[in-house]
This record gives structure tokens, C-alpha cells and sequence, in this order.
């Protein structure tokens, strides 16, 4: 079977955890956790980054530094992973479901708006969303398979309500906006490391930003909010440290960056090709603002109800196929949350085929991946 995403540990992955076998540092203590965010910040355009022990905790962690309180509401796209809802029901809060952009995938910022202008108020205590009387606490906007999200336009109605923007940019390291690396496009930016991720550190995450003083409590509150080694802590913290261990993989990963991206985009161009060849079939969308990162990369087919069976036939000669994510409003957590007119998300991601995408994957495996492909819709 030819995987859809597995690590690539081509590097000095090995040298490095032999690194922290023989100094006995596995823990959060050791040179490798201040090594990896010095390279998450260059990598993101960002001046500085904070390691944390997930994606899912890096953007809790996020939610929770730009003021997040229990009974809030974050605008979110209905389209994403379940973990950008889950960091937002940690901090006892809840999501406000809008719909995505046909052209993207990403959060559309003039549903955006129209939801605000139609739902919310601005009063003395803050955005205040009219039907439920919560408050409107942040934006949340997904960089879709590492695809950056109209960020501009969503920046300025954010700006316009007084509203911070944590970005979902789990996988989405080498992806840029209008020349812009992803570091500086959001208040907060949350990126994974998760095992299937173009980098990993087999999991892990990282909080990136421009706000130093915002980045600054954040690693203050990943560190159960110590404030000396005699057990002093000044608020409710938490323990969300990345690993010695994790950072010095993640090191070793990100020091192949280049050509890791490169490979991405290769995947990327050979799928783009294959579905402009196939009746019915079309190609992820690479909107004028953006270029993405190619974390994943695969087809769109025209008829939904084909694509279990096709997914099946694909798999079945031998190459991993898979179906997307399932929105926000069909999952049982998050079926009530408060939501307008969904369409897009609801007939999207049932036509999307994600197909072998690894930095590894040969070139002699990506022509058996477009030959299942080609027979299966045959």
C-alpha cells in the first residue's frame, strides 16, 4: 500500500535523539526545544515561536493568551479538522460556524461579515452575538491543507470589531499570503507536528506570532505558570512542554525544509495534471493570494455519491485514498452551535479525494498512484 502521509526521517533525526539518549535530557529540559523554536520562527517569518506538546494545545494555548473566557464564541470555518473545534470547547467556549470560500476552503470572509453585520453588536462589554447574548471572543480562521486563508480581508473585519485572529496554520509551514510567510498574518498562528505532517516531531506543536509580549505569557502558561524553582506559581497553568526528544526530530526536519517543499509541490503539480486529464475530475483550488504549503494533495470529483466506491477501488490496487474532513455541523459535539447557511461546506467535502502525498513518495510510485486512479474511475 502506498500511504497517504508517513514522516521522512532522511535527516539527522537519528544523530540528534542519540544526542539526547547520551546527555540523559528527554524531558523539557535541553538545548534542542530552544534550537527548534529558533527554526519555527525562521521558518514562519515569525521573531519568535513556542514549542508546545501538540497542535491541539498550541492552539488552545492560543485561544486562551488572547482572552478566550467559558460561555465565549469563536467565528470558525465548518470546514476543518474536529481539533480547531476542540481547542475552542477546552477553553469551555464555543464555535460560530461559517461557511467557506468555493475558491479556497478557507473560512469566506464575506459570510464572515455578513454573520457579524446580521448576528452580532458591539457594546461596552465587547462583541456581542444578538440570538444568545455570549460574547464573541476571537476568529478563527483555517489554513486549509496548509493553504492560507484570505487573511487580508478577514484581518480588517477583525479589526473592525476589535476582534484578535488565532490562525489554524497546522500544516501549513512553507505556505505564504500575498509574498507574506505565515508567521505575521494572524494576532497567533498554531501550527502541528503531528506524525503525518510535512515536519514532525512524531507530535508536538508551536504557537507563532509578531506580538512578543502575547508569545511570552504563552510560554509562561505552557509551563504550569512557574515563576521560581521553589514551586511558585502566580495563575492556572498548563503543562504543555514539548520534549526535548520531540524538538531534537524536529530539528533535524526542519533542516530538509527546501526539500521537503519541493517535493510537496511536485506532488501537488502531478495531481493538478492528472485531474485536468480526467472527465469529471478537478484540481484542488490554488487561489491568486495564496501559495500553499502542499501538505496534502489529491483530486475533487464532480459526483459525491461515487466516492466511497472509488475510494474503495483506489485502496484496493494498492494505493491509500481518502474521503475529507466531515464539517463542523455533522459531527454530534458541534451539531447546535450557533451557524448560518452552510452549502458550500456541505457540498464540498464529499467530493474531495485525498491521494499519497509523502515527501518520500517516488516518482515510480506517484505514476502507480495516477494509473489506480485512472482505473478506478474506469
Amino acid at each position: 500500500m502506498i500511504p497517504l502521509a508517513i514522516p521522512n526521517l532522511a535527516g539527522n533525526e537519528r544523530a540528534y535523539l542519540d544526542d539526547c539518549v547520551t546527555t540523559n535530557l528527554v524531558s523539557s529540559i535541553g538545548p534542542f526545544v530552544g534550537r527548534f523554536e529558533e527554526a519555527v520562527a525562521a521558518a514562519t517569518g515569525a521573531p519568535a515561536a513556542v514549542a508546545t506538546s501538540s497542535g491541539t494545545t498550541a492552539l488552545h494555548l492560543a485561544l486562551v493568551v488572547v482572552g478566550v473566557r467559558p460561555g465565549d464564541l469563536v467565528l470558525l470555518p465548518d470546514l476543518t479538522f474536529i481539533a480547531s473545534a476542540n481547542a475552542i470547547s477546552a477553553c469551555a467556549a464555543e464555535p460560530w460556524l461559517v461557511d467557506i470560500d468555493p475558491g479556497s476552503w478557507t473560512i469566506d470572509p464575506t459570510r464572515l461579515a455578513e454573520a457579524l453585520v446580521a448576528d452580532a453588536i458591539r457594546t461596552d462589554e465587547g462583541v456581542i452575538h444578538r440570538p444568545t447574548g455570549r460574547r464573541v471572543a476571537a476568529i478563527l480562521p483555517v489554513h486549509a491543507l496548509g493553504l492560507p486563508a484570505d487573511m487580508d480581508a478577514i484581518n480588517a473585519i477583525a479589526e473592525s470589531y476589535g476582534l484578535p485572529v488565532v490562525a489554524d496554520a497546522a500544516a501549513a509551514i512553507g505556505g505564504s499570503y500575498r509574498g507574506r510567510a505565515i508567521g505575521g498574518l494572524a494576532t497567533l498562528s498554531a501550527l502541528s507536528f503531528n506524525g503525518n505532517k510535512t515536519f514532525t516531531c512524531g507530535g508536538g506543536g508551536a504557537i507563532v506570532g509578531s506580538d512578543e509580549q502575547l508569545l511570552a505569557r504563552a510560554k509562561h502558561l505552557s509551563t504550569t505558570a512557574r515563576t521560581s524553582s521553589a514551586y511558585d506559581h502566580d495563575e492556572v497553568g498548563f503543562n504543555y512542554r514539548m520534549t526535548n526528544v520531540q524538538a531534537a526530530i524536529g530539528v533535524a526536519q526542519l533542516e530538509q525544509a527546501e526539500a521537503f517543499l519541493r517535493r510537496k509541490h511536485e506532488i501537488a503539480r502531478c495531481y493538478q495534471d492528472l485531474a485536468a486529464s480526467l472527465p469529471g475530475v478537478s484540481a484542488f483550488p490554488r487561489p491568486a493570494w495564496a501559495v500553499s504549503a502542499d501538505w496534502l494533495s489529491g483530486i475533487v470529483l464532480d459526483d459525491a455519491q461515487v466516492v466511497p466506491e472509488f475510494t474503495a477501488r483506489v485502496q484496493a490496487l494498492g494505493v491509500e485514498a481518502r474521503t475529507f474532513w466531515k464539517p463542523m455541523h455533522l459531527q454530534k459535539p458541534y451539531r447546535d452551535c450557533p451557524q448560518g447557511s452552510l452549502d458550500v461546506s456541505s457540498s464540498v467535502w464529499s467530493t474531495v479525494v485525498t491521494l499519497p502525498s509523502s515527501t518520500s513518495i517516488t516518482d515510480d510510485e506517484l505514476d502507480q498512484v495516477c494509473a489506480a486512479v485512472r482505473a478506478a474511475l474506469s
